[in-house]
């Protein structure tokens, strides 16, 4: 959230290979400090947050290459080059899992280099094995990558930076400034986006843990299945959205991908009447009231259900500390299968229509500071999105949770039609092209 305003600043006035190097670089030394975390004697746990946090940093050039990819395309290539983008990302987070799957071949122990202390086990070859991706990228950056800017039409720039503007070759920008209501709107769908997967990301593990009185570690594998399948998912919708966007246009599919999302987490609201099995935990008294809702009103009867005492063996269930799980039905698997195909197929095409919208928006002038905002919205909404659902799915339970998602999805559909007809590119704005649909 930091870096990526930084780095795009920093693009928008020197060569973009200079902000890719330099923050991917970060990253490789960060994950090799990852890799010795284990050295000091003491306070390792602050080298290890240490060298997460420049892998976050590293990662702020996400702002760079989406406005570079804004830059060297046209209007008509610019949904195209951005999805193949996020197609490439979706695949990398499936492929991720799999790597470090195969690495936990390798063993806790592993082997060492004495040499240079390097221990090479489960946990550390994965970060090695980015940090060689890493060093990949960087000698591809000197060895392939050139700069390169068109406008919205096409044309080709002879220069990539703002300093072009004086010598007449950035001339659009004179003809007209960027609408910052739209701009604003867009950074705010866009965050509206992030924030609900991140819930979805954050809620999947403790929901069916609850929900299907599954272990951690079957929570935590199945999921991981789950979200490999919505990430195999992702590829296709972008694929998808190529096509499509020519039809309708990327309006339309913006809204339609939130309705899809909306559908989805209506679907995962808890509607029949079976509870989910209690977890049993030691209590001071030995019976507790139960609520149970029937009908579809709001009739309801209470019933009084004698606990076990002294039991110390910890069951899987919906833990009875959260009193909603005493009244609230349980989400059954084919809502949560459907609701997962569902916020799957949405999802990655209301993030690349978002993102592909914006810069059509902002035209043909250098993205890199505005991109940096937009990224930083997208990480903003990665760090209160797990932070609001744990305290209020845990406090209130899916319900509550899941009903004011639904809430925040329509009210960005409320937003998106206030904003629809100003959400155009910058170039059909000032009548430089025609719209060729909506």
């Amino acid at each position: 959230m930091i870096a990526s305003p930084f780095f795009g600043t920093w693009s928008n006035y020197r060569p973009r290979g200079e902000p890719l190097v330099v923050s991917t670089s970060i990253s490789v030394a960060a994950n090799c400090l990852y890799t010795y975390v284990h050295l000091p004697v003491s306070h390792n746990k602050y080298y290890m947050l240490i060298a997460r946090a420049l892998v976050g940093f590293g990662a702020g050039n996400v702002a760079v290459v989406r406005s570079y990819v804004a830059g060297s395309t046209s209007l008509t290539e610019r949904t195209g080059a951005m999805a193949n983008t996020s197609a490439c990302q979706a695949v990398g987070f499936i492929l991720g899992p799999v790597f470090q799957t195969l690495f936990t071949l390798i063993g806790e122990k592993g082997v060492t280099w004495k040499i240079i202390n390097l221990q090479v086990n489960m946990y550390t070859a994965p970060v090695l094995f980015g940090a060689l991706l890493g060093i990949i990228n960087i000698v591809l950056i000197f060895a392939v990558f050139r700069e390169h800017q068109v406008d919205d039409m096409g044309r080709l720039f002879r220069s990539v930076n703002f300093e072009a503007e004086g010598n007449g070759e950035a001339g659009e920008d004179s003809q007209g400034s960027i609408d910052l209501v739209a701009v604003v709107s867009a950074n705010i769908l866009f965050f509206v986006i992030l924030f609900i997967f991140a819930v979805f990301e954050t809620i999947a593990t403790p929901l069916t843990m609850d929900m299907y009185s599954w272990t951690r570690k079957q929570a935590v594998f199945i999921n991981g299945l789950i979200l490999g399948a919505v990430g195999i998912e992702s590829v296709f919708a972008f694929l998808g959205v190529k096509i499509l966007s020519k039809k309708t246009g990327e309006r339309a599919i913006l809204y339609g991908g939130l309705v899809i999302i909306l559908i989805g987490f209506f679907i995962l609201l808890p509607w029949g009447n079976q509870l989910p099995n209690i977890q049993w935990e030691d209590i001071k008294n030995n019976s507790v009231t139960r609520t149970v809702f029937s009908g579809s009103f709001a009739s309801f009867w209470t019933m009084q259900i004698q606990l076990p005492s002294n039991n110390s063996t910890e069951a899987p269930g919906c833990p009875i500390v959260q009193s909603w799980c005493l009244y609230t039905p349980v989400i059954y698997l084919g809502q949560y299968i459907a609701a997962v195909i569902l916020i799957g197929l949405g999802y990655p095409v209301c993030n690349v229509m978002s993102y592909t919208l914006y810069s059509k928006i902002l035209g043909p002038r250098p993205q890199g500071v505005y991109m940096g905002w937009l990224t930083a919205c997208g990480s903003g909404a990665r760090i209160l999105g797990p932070v609001f659902v744990s305290q209020l799915y845990t406090h209130f339970g899916p319900r509550w949770a899941f009903s004011l998602i639904c809430g925040i999805v329509v009210l960005a559909l409320l937003l998106l039609e206030m904003v629809y007809k100003r959400l155009v590119a910058f170039s059909v704005q000032y009548g430089q092209l025609q719209e060729q649909s909506s």
